[in-house]
């Protein structure tokens, strides 16, 4: 019926030939509704993580009861990843050297600052970990900190 229309039939094939851009394509794993329509889910889950930071921020640090508190949210997130590997990006054409050479500044700075905090082991010269635990003494410090370790985590084992 459209022999009288080519644009008619030109457009019908351009539509078969490329794929359907509005197709939402997603994997097995992956729910069918955004993550905000499920706000009693969410909740109970976000209780959880808040509910475990709490015990785990009360644990003794350097416990056996802190060690196994880590390890399993750690053992679990592995899992997860191993199950669900992300997609790979490809790698980029070539590095930013000055980019990179900051970053490999900055992390040499952080090693020599710990390296000489054991070696010289005084009050003089504190090791970072000893700058940062008065700061986060405080249990609901702690259990805020807690809260942003596990969710960074996740956000490492979802992308």
């Amino acid at each position: 019926m459209t022999a009288g229309n080519p644009g008619a039939n030109q457009t019908a094939a351009e539509r078969t030939a490329r794929p359907d851009d509005d197709m939402d394509v997603r994997r097995p794993w992956e729910s069918q509704l955004p993550l905000g329509a499920r706000p009693a889910r969410n909740a109970i889950l976000g209780a959880a993580m808040i509910g475990y930071a709490w015990l785990l921020g009360g644990s003794a640090p350097f416990s056996t009861r802190a060690l196994l508190g880590v390890l399993l949210p750690g053992a679990v997130l592995g899992v997860i990843a191993y199950a669900r590997p992300p997609e790979r990006i490809p790698p980029p054409e070539a590095v930013d050297l000055a980019g990179f050479s900051y970053w490999v500044i900055c992390i040499a700075l952080l090693f020599e600052w710990e390296a000489s905090a054991v070696r010289d082991s005084g009050a003089g010269h504190p090791s970072l970990t000893d700058l940062v635990n008065p700061l986060i003494t405080p249990h609901p410090i702690k259990t805020a900190a807690i809260v942003v370790w596990l969710l960074a985590g996740w956000a490492l084992v979802k992308r």
